[in-house]
């Protein structure tokens, strides 16, 4: 018995201390949430100015070029498409980029066209990339192909609705604002995964940039949506400034920030549209995502792990039933689902008005733990699949696949 004292004792500690880290960790993600509910009330009352605001007179409104690079079938890839040719604006095109004639979702792209003759439109092919980021690569060949000075560059598997450009276009108006970006929500395939990743697009990523927005403001920009100047794209150097990272959105408004321009978060909200996922796709899909984001913000990326609750409510259940707290452990599980549940229902439903985050909230917890697993994972290694090929991240975020030559595009001008 004595012999066993020190033994017993060492556990007991042990648990106390798994019980402080918990009692830390469910505290930091607290302080996050409430960060995330002025947040929300904030983002809401500067919509609903917005709301209220007087139209814009459309004879003001610019011409506009859309830049919608493609690669390869998607769900609903034809319904999203013809979403960008059903606009209420004066005066638009739609340039569709993509590498060569035998992509595959050129067909739907060029049935749209078809549908919509009065829209006017163009197919740009960029041929095979030189550049380490192959989109940034068609995107600069396109933007050669139009001479408007206002750009939008958005992803293929993005749906909008009527009034997007009339939205997203007058804040670029004001001089100072170089570019315009938006929250999107998730729209699930039907399966779990896609499910459960579509609830962290439409709560976990907006919840960030809200915050983001609130505390620092907007210097970065997000691939769904960015409405941009040229002449902001020419005083970074233009597009080929991006072309060296995966995060070439979180660049591109980085870069006009340091421009000393003012980047703007737009009210209207857009839908990403998802593909049916596996467990292993969805996971390797945000485990790129969560590596570009440790290299392209390492401090801010470690910090996002204090923001999860769940890890840290399982956590304290094991370590109070351990020191024989049964109660407290219980209590700070209890909390982080409720923390949890909290946040999906605010900034997923308050926020993008995503009716998926309230029939699914009770799911949100488990999603939380997905992306602090997801999270973790992002410091095991520096490679990535992405488009059919693999790559490795470098310093600051850069990329440089491994089955094809790529020079860099810095110092290339627009």
């Amino acid at each position: 018995m004595p012999v066993a004292q020190p033994s017993l004792m060492v556990t007991s500690l042990v648990w106390k201390l798994l019980l402080t880290v918990a009692a830390i960790g469910s505290v930091s993600s607290t302080i996050f949430l409430a960060l995330v509910l002025v947040a929300v009330v904030r983002y809401r009352r500067k919509r609903q100015a917005s709301e209220s605001s007087i139209p814009v007179d459309p004879a003001s409104l610019p011409a506009v070029t859309l830049l919608k690079p493609v690669h390869g079938m998607e769900p609903r890839l034809f319904e999203n498409l013809e979403s960008f040719f059903q606009q209420d604006y004066p005066n638009f095109e739609i340039l569709i980029g993509a590498r060569d004639n035998e992509n595959a979702a050129l067909q739907v792209a060029q049935e749209v066209r078809r549908k919509y003759p009065r829209v006017s439109s163009k197919v740009v092919l960029s041929g095979p990339p030189t550049w380490p980021n192959a989109k940034v690569y068609s995107l600069d060949v396109m933007i050669r192909e139009t001479p408007n000075s206002f750009l939008v560059i958005s992803d293929s598997d993005v749906l909008v609705g009527p009034t997007f450009l009339r939205q997203v276009i007058p804040p670029l108006l004001k001089s100072r604002t170089g570019l315009v970006t938006c929250l999107y929500r998730g729209i699930p395939a039907g399966d779990f995964w896609s499910r459960l990743e579509a609830l962290g697009m439409s709560v976990e990523l907006p919840s960030g940039v809200l915050v983001a927005d609130m505390l620092e403001g907007m210097r970065f920009a997000l691939g769904a949506v960015m409405a941009v100047r040229r002449d902001a794209l020419q005083k970074i150097g233009g597009i080929a400034s991006t072309a060296d990272y995966y995060s070439d959105d979180f660049v591109l408004g980085h870069e006009v920030w340091k421009a000393g321009y003012d980047v703007t978060l737009a009210q209207p909200g857009v839908g990403h549209v998802l593909m049916p996922r596996t467990l292993s796709e969805s996971f390797g899909d945000q485990l790129r995502w969560m590596k570009s984001t440790r290299y392209s913000r390492p401090l801010g990326h470690i910090g996002t792990g204090l923001t999860y609750a769940m890890p840290f409510g399982l956590l304290g259940l094991a370590a109070g039933l351990g020191a024989g707290l049964p109660v407290l452990g219980y209590s700070l599980l209890a909390a982080s689902v409720v923390n949890r549940i909290v946040q999906c229902l605010a900034v997923g439903r308050g926020v993008l008005r995503d009716k998926n985050a309230v029939r699914f909230c009770w799911l949100y917890p488990l999603r939380d733990l997905s992306g602090f697993l997801t999270w973790t994972a992002s410091f095991t290694s520096r490679t990535f699949r992405w488009r059919g090929e693999n790559y490795r991240f470098g310093r600051g975020g850069r990329i440089s696949p491994q089955h094809r030559p790529a020079e860099s595009a810095v110092g290339e001008q627009l």
